[in-house]
């Protein structure tokens, strides 16, 4: 008889991801969420997935043989309230998927602060360029695929591994259930201070991390990064190999020669110090090199060459809200980016830069992750924006920290608005033509986006 399982929080990228894994697997799958819409909405209904809007207990009369519990539901929640009243199995997103399946396939996971969604992406690519066919679970919308996630075929297996907490009785980083025999770490800053009280308790998980990686596997290390550094030295039994770019102490296996004036769009791989591949692709900044060499190492521990792993990285088309451009009017270019900590709103403005030259750069922020509302980041936010010619910050009420007087060493370089709308005004009275407006949020940003690019043509 086909096992039923009900995943609350359905609509997210990783809980929606677990669902069309399960029901290609041969799952009954239903789901609830709070707010079910566009795209996930249709992409559910296209795998034959029923789901309900909200959490209540009602929906538990459906009697599935586990309930799926996403890290977004906590107790006294109805729903929760009722199934474990009732003695309900369940289990979370990620023991779910490493009982179910990771626990047979060559798991490669990717972890790290910055970069997670577009390595993860560009090494499921690469396998799939190479016909392993692999199996993937992406926290993004890849350009490449049709969806963000697939059972595969095995042996691979390739999953974005957050850090992020799995669920209201397991504290535990999601990433310690996925057992993997290859493992990208890219970066590691403090992040998520709503879960971690600082970065050692990050390193932590990093290294609980480290325990579950055999012997026989790999490594694949960003060698100039100090905090993986760190939890290194706490302890590692599985050999490793580092990457960084050429000419950067100390030395790395993996290096990246990047070709003059070309914004990073064009580079030399190498190992161990002998040119072993060429990239030439659509993608921008040094920070994606660094990417593309995690993946390139990753892909030949897995067995694919690396001048294969370059030819497929040359057409790689990267990752929906990574440097999207949304549109362009009347010379005035409108991207979307899921920057959202200062290291990550730094790296992408200087990829840019790189790319348009002296070009005008308008960068427009929304603080909306969790880490960036309770201000842990504020003193690294102006720095971060130094490259850009202006900068707006969305400033809603009650943001509970002083963002004016963070902001203020860049003067007449920035502004705040309260509003969306106040913001889209003084963007569409602003730009010129040859601009680059980036706008950076983990969320919506009330679709500030669309309505810039109508405002433009209505001028």
């Amino acid at each position: 008889m086909t096992r039923h399982i009900h995943i609350l929080g359905i609509a997210g990228t990783f809980m929606g991801g677990v669902a069309a894994i399960a029901k290609t697997a041969g799952f009954h799958v239903t789901g609830s969420d709070l707010n079910v819409y566009p795209p996930m909405s249709t992409q559910l209904q296209a795998l034959g997935i029923e789901f309900v809007q909200g959490y209540g207990a009602a929906q538990l009369d459906l009697k599935p043989d586990v309930v799926v519990v996403g890290n977004a539901l906590s107790r006294g929640m109805p729903v929760i309230e009722a199934m474990l009243d009732k003695g309900m199995a369940y289990t979370s997103g990620p023991l779910w998927l490493a009982d179910e399946v990771l626990h047979a396939r060559h798991v490669i996971a990717v972890t790290g602060t910055h970069g997670k969604t577009t390595t993860t992406a560009m090494l499921t690519w690469i396998l799939e360029h190479a016909g392993l066919n692999p199996g993937y679970l992406i926290g993004g919308v890849p350009s490449n695929f049709d969806s963000s996630a697939r059972l595969g075929k095995a042996p691979f297996f390739v999953i974005e591994a957050d850090e992020y907490d799995t669920a209201f009785f397991d504290k535990r980083a999601k990433f310690v259930h996925y057992r993997p025999r290859t493992a990208i770490l890219n970066n590691l800053e403090y992040d998520h201070a709503d879960i971690y009280p600082d970065v050692a308790s990050i390193r932590r998980q990093f290294n609980q991390l480290l325990r579950t990686v055999p012997g026989s596997g790999r490594l694949i290390v960003n060698g100039h990064d100090p905090e993986l550094e760190a939890t290194l030295s706490e302890g590692s039994w599985t050999a490793r190999e580092s990457f960084g770019l050429a000419g950067v102490a100390p030395p790395c296996d993996w290096t990246a020669r990047v070709a003059d004036a070309s914004a990073a769009s064009r580079f030399a791989v190498l190992f161990k110090g002998q040119a072993v591949a060429e990239v030439a692709w659509e993608l921008i900044g040094e920070h994606n090199v660094l990417n593309a060499l995690a993946a390139i190492g990753a892909a030949v521990h897995a067995g694919v060459a690396p001048q294969r792993a370059a030819q497929a990285l040359s057409l790689f088309r990267g990752v929906k809200r990574r440097m999207e451009v949304r549109g362009v009017v009347d010379g005035v270019t409108v991207y979307d980016d899921f920057a959202h900590h200062p290291t990550a709103i730094e790296t992408t403005l200087k990829g840019l830069r790189a790319r348009v030259g002296a070009q005008r750069i308008l960068a427009v922020l929304e603080p909306r992750s969790n880490t960036m509302k309770l201000g842990v980041h504020r003193d690294q936010l102006a720095p971060s924006l130094k490259v850009a010619d202006k900068s707006w910050f969305f400033a809603p009420e009650g943001l509970g920290w002083d963002l004016k007087g963070a902001v203020s060493g860049l003067g007449d370089r920035v502004s705040l608005a309260g509003t969306v709308d106040e913001l889209l005004q003084e963007l569409a009275a602003a730009a010129r033509p040859g601009d680059h407006i980036l706008i950076m949020s983990n969320g919506g940003f009330g679709g500030l986006h669309d309505k810039l690019l109508a405002a433009l043509r209505a001028r």
